[in-house]
């Protein structure tokens, strides 16, 4: 795991500054600090960089990248991890290949040439993004793995593309122009964002699972953005009739053992994440079984008992004999570490488990662990969230008689209360345009968008006049392709729309990578496995959730390696206490308001109303306020907190002086790279 950044400018002699390189790599020094390397192709007007973490193949001298092939053709800067990497360079080593390292990312430059771009990433087995410039075609690819577990940003004008695995990184570029886009900026106010956007003006995504590719083409560049892979279920009738449930557990069994047994594979120690739930319990089950000394557990655990797994995850530890470390926090470091979280996340956050999560991937670095394997991915692959089954009750379940469907009820009742507000909605939200696309309107997404006039009203007055006509529901399901969803069990369509919108966005980011390598630590989530993805879209619905059991047939596949009160138990959504109904939080976020929320502070960022923030405020503290709208607008004020802190960040800081500065700290200079090289 590392950073790429670089440049592809529209004039091929137009000279790449080295230096300037290797400012990109410098500011995001937390995601490589193990060394760095810079390449530029001369009379190309093409140069990358690179910040690494030595994860496969420590020989800083021999592994450093970017890598260029054999006969100079081609430049490659990789970010992630190919599992099964073994197998491939053996292949391909019998077809004639020369490896100059052990790099797991070397093959794409021995895949590429022989087989093409869509085999090569067939083969592909792992999460990565990556960068190659094939000087034959004159073109720059930009790729990113099928869920996005690794982040790729880009910004393209008149003069060149420029790219990196972090938004910081495309900012340090002195062409690039900061600032906010209004559409973005409604929409983290809102957290739900649109697939393959960000907040800020001109700079993109590439979307998970796609390819990005600029061909030099008379006075600018031809574009295309194709997807490779995507999340894709059967048809309905697929599900229908008897299926046998014994199949299903042994399929969801025999592909998370491989999956879990390809992550654990590295030449430094491999810890996991472990949390009082089902998923991650699995993969530490699993990993004890495969290993014969004991596994590391890392644990987080809040202060707030209502909140806290920890007794379970212990529970779990003690079975697996696990060496587990707690990490237990409170309110004031949650929101002590709450604007660094942010600069990392380089978006608005709902819930200090962001927060949490930058907190423990700082303690897993100072044990000594840079690699952990997580529970990520479970509930989109088997539904495991309360918004699935309100999906699957309401719109999968038609033929239900009067008393199952009061039964039903009655559960989704019951399960989740402390998350309304934020988890689900408190009132049915129904869009317009998503239920258009969807069917329905997904319940995962119904409290983000019943969030939006709450949104549009804290907002500067002549911005929020500018989106008068602007549908965020819309944009959303513009971006979903119907042809994934139409003629599909509503289940499977809620799934794949959270996958194209909650995971990427949020799971992903803040909740992922982005608080994983701001310490330098990297995540595997192994259920994000597409081999095991591809399996679970196969498996019936009321296999995935049966009764008051979510994530029914991983539960049964893994029973022999979970404690009987963790398999008995229903899903608890991971999350921290809102602020607004703990007072030692809501005194420590206020904090935060009175730097960031301050009339001064709004006046100078022109993104927010100073009234209306302070009236916001106010309804929050109020007794009067319902318990479910206090944690929706805990979520408001994080946001209205972020948004503030993104613009200190990365609006009014000069962050290609900040890159610069940087580098002279660390020493990453153009005459450093070229020593290095020799």
């Amino acid at each position: 795991m590392c950073g790429i950044a670089g440049i592809f400018y529209r004039e091929k002699n137009r000279p790449v500054n080295a230096q300037l390189l290797a400012n990109m790599a410098a500011i995001q020094h937390h995601r490589g600090p193990d060394g760095f390397g810079v390449e530029v192709m001369e009379g190309q007007g093409v140069g990358f960089s690179h910040a690494r973490l030595s994860i496969i193949d420590l020989n800083e001298n021999r592994a450093r990248q970017p890598f260029r092939s054999a006969d100079e053709s081609l430049l490659l800067a990789h970010n992630g991890e190919f599992y099964d990497y073994q197998r491939i360079r053996t292949d391909l080593t019998s077809r004639g290949a020369r490896f100059a390292t052990k790099s797991d990312s070397e093959i794409i430059l021995h895949l590429y040439p022989r087989f093409g771009m869509e085999e090569t990433l067939r083969r592909l087995r792992g999460e990565f993004a990556f960068a190659l410039y094939d000087a034959k075609e004159d073109a720059l690819h930009l790729v990113r793995d099928r869920f996005g577990i690794k982040p790729l940003y880009y910004h393209m004008s008149d003069t060149g593309v420029v790219f990196g695995s972090e938004i910081k990184v495309v900012m340090a570029h002195p062409e690039v122009p900061r600032r906010f886009n209004n559409e973005g900026l409604l929409h983290q106010l809102m957290q739900v964002m649109v697939p393959g956007t960000t907040p800020y003006e001109g700079i993109h995504q590439v979307k998970p699972g796609h390819i990005v590719t600029f061909r030099r083409q008379g006075l600018g560049y031809q574009v295309e953005d194709r997807p490779y892979w995507d999340f894709e279920f059967p048809e309905a009738d697929f599900h229908k009739g008897p299926k046998d449930e014994a199949e299903s557990i042994e399929a969801v069994r025999e592909g998370l053992t491989e999956a879990v047994r390809l992550r654990l594979e590295a030449d430094v120690p491999v810890g996991c994440y472990l949390s009082g739930g089902v998923d991650s319990c699995s993969i530490l089950g699993l990993s004890a079984a495969m290993r014969q000394d004991p596994v590391k557990a890392f644990t987080i655990g809040f202060t707030d008992k209502a909140y806290d797994e920890t007794p379970i995850a212990q529970e779990m530890a003690a079975a697996t004999g696990a060496d587990q470390d707690i990490l237990r926090l409170d309110a004031n470091q949650l929101y002590g570490h709450f604007e660094k979280t942010v600069w990392h996340a380089e978006r608005t956050i709902y819930n200090t488990l962001a927060v949490a999560k930058y907190l423990m991937s700082q303690h897993v670095r100072d044990a000594g662990y840079k690699v952990v394997v997580t529970g990520e991915g479970s509930d989109e692959l088997f539904a495991g969230y309360p918004s699935f089954r309100r999906d699957l009750f309401l719109h999968g379940l038609d033929d239900m008689d009067a008393g199952e469907r009061k039964r039903w009820e009655s559960m989704l009742g019951e399960s989740n209360a402390l998350f309304k507000g934020a988890m689900l909605a408190e009132e049915e939200h129904d869009d317009l345009y998503l239920t258009d696309r969807v069917g329905f309107t997904p319940s995962c997404l119904q409290p983000w968008l019943s969030c939006e006039d709450t949104a549009r009203g804290v907002l500067n007055q002549d911005r929020a006049a500018l989106l008068a006509d602007y549908k965020p529901g819309f944009a959303i399901a513009e971006k979903l392709d119907r042809t994934k969803l139409d003629g599909r069990h509503p289940l499977d369509r809620a799934q794949y729309v959270w996958s194209k919108t909650m995971l990427e966005g949020q799971i992903l980011t803040w909740g992922g990578d982005r608080v994983d390598m701001a310490n330098s630590m990297e995540a595997r989530p192994a259920f994000l496995d597409h081999h095991l993805a591809e399996m679970a879209t196969r498996i019936p619905p009321l296999h995935r959730i049966k009764d008051r059991k979510e994530k029914y047939v991983l539960k049964e596949a893994m029973k022999g390696l979970l404690p009987k009160t963790l398999y008995e138990r229903e899903k608890f959504a991971f999350m921290a206490p809102p602020a607004t109904i703990n007072k030692d939080k809501w005194n420590a976020m206020m904090a935060l308001a009175d730097e960031h929320l301050s009339e001064s502070a709004v006046a100078e960022s022109g993104l927010l109303d100073a009234a209306a923030v302070k009236g916001l405020i106010a309804e929050a503290q109020s007794d009067n306020t319902a318990r479910a709208r206090k944690v929706q607008l805990d979520a408001v004020i994080n946001h209205m907190l972020g948004v503030q802190m993104l613009y200190r960040h990365f609006v009014s800081t000069d962050v290609p002086a900040l890159a610069e500065a940087k580098a002279k700290e660390l020493g990453w200079t153009a005459e450093a790279n070229i020593k290095a090289a020799g």
